[in-house]
């Protein structure tokens, strides 16, 4: 089963984007639906704020129509927009740290991750839990938050997450495990001595 960022089928994603170098608009509109929801749960777990990531976002598509001819593999369309999102999101927590501002953990609700399936008897995250979620979060070095935000909180695989960041599946696995033992260190008093993160090791 493919990773929930694969969200076009994989044999239709050359033709999309050829279509779209081509200037067809409604081939580049598609590409925009499929990845603006993925994107932006990337954006918003890396720098915690929903309007500003959204704004990260439409950075990055504009970006991304101007470099598609630049784009090295086709079937690849998912990691090479994440790889463009991530250093749109990188240089904008460089201008946050130039400007000694404090990543806001008051706008970090993650309780908005929750399964759109789940009814109003699911569970109810206090504002306290959600600041210290997002407190916990923001205090992973950056490389770990990235691969637990690609892995745990957008679904993709080890080998996109490598194409994307450039590190090596073995580091990718290691970060992961240290951001999560880092983050059941900070929660544990909140989600309980089995906490252990979600998302697989595929």
């Amino acid at each position: 089963m493919k990773g929930r960022c694969e969200l076009l089928v994989e044999e239709a994603i050359p033709t999309v984007v050829a279509r779209a170098r081509a200037g067809d608009e409604e081939a580049y509109r598609r590409i925009f639906e499929r990845y603006y929801g993925p994107l932006c749960g990337f954006a918003f777990g890396m720098i915690g704020n929903r309007a500003e990531a959204e704004e990260l976002v439409q950075e990055t598509f504009v970006r991304a129509c101007r470099k598609l001819d630049s784009m090295r593999d086709d079937r690849h369309l998912a990691a090479w927009l994440f790889g463009i999102a991530r250093n749109v999101v990188r240089e904008a927590i460089r201008r946050k740290a130039g400007r000694r501002e404090a990543l806001s953990l008051e706008e970090v609700q993650p309780a908005d991750r929750r399964d759109p399936g789940e009814g109003p008897d699911g569970p109810v995250m206090t504002g306290e839990l959600r600041r210290e979620i997002g407190g916990a979060l923001a205090s992973l070095p950056e490389e770990m938050r990235e691969v637990f935000v690609l892995k745990v909180m957008s679904g993709m695989g080890y080998r996109d997450i490598s194409r994307v960041t450039g590190s090596s599946v073995g580091k990718l696995k290691t970060d992961l495990h240290r951001a999560r033992l880092h983050l059941r260190r900070r929660l544990l008093r909140y989600m309980g001595a089995d906490f252990r993160g979600t998302g697989g090791e595929s």
